[in-house]
Order: structure tokens, then sequence, then C-alpha cells
């Protein structure tokens, strides 16, 4: 069990950080919006912007979190 802590390796939580940047990428280059203008869904464009905007930035800061404490925890590992 991992008693409440990540379990998975340094290189997934870094993954799932880059992936939560991407997405405030996207959000921030309205590469969202240009998409869906394309797809007719231009009405949708602003509410999807802010949900997978706040999505991206609730990952970046949980697993920037994770990252954190993993290599504080390696750190001083006695």
């Amino acid at each position: 069990m991992s008693n409440g802590h990540s379990s998975c390796g340094i290189l997934g939580l870094f993954l799932g950080f880059l992936t939560g940047v991407f997405w405030l990428l996207l959000v921030t280059l309205n590469i969202i919006t240009d998409l869906l203008a394309l797809l007719t869904l231009g009405t949708l464009a602003p509410i999807l912007n802010i949900l997978i905007g706040l999505i991206g930035f609730l990952v970046v800061i949980i697993f920037g979190l994770l990252i954190f404490k993993k290599v504080w925890r390696w750190y001083f590992k006695k």
C-alpha cells in the first residue's frame, strides 16, 4: 500500500506535469477556440476554455507538488 503517497515513479509524475502544461498551452494559444470554431461549436469555446484551463492548472499544481515531495524525500533520505 502507498500510505497516501504517490506510488508511481518520477517519470510518470513528470509526464503528468507535462500533460498539464500542454493543456494550459492549448488554452493560452487559443488552439481550443480555433478547433471548436472549425467544428462549428464556437459558442461552447469560452466555457470549454475555462474548464480546460482550470483542469490543466490543477494538474500542473498537483503533479508539481508530487514531484517536489518525491525529490525532497529522495534528497533528504537517511
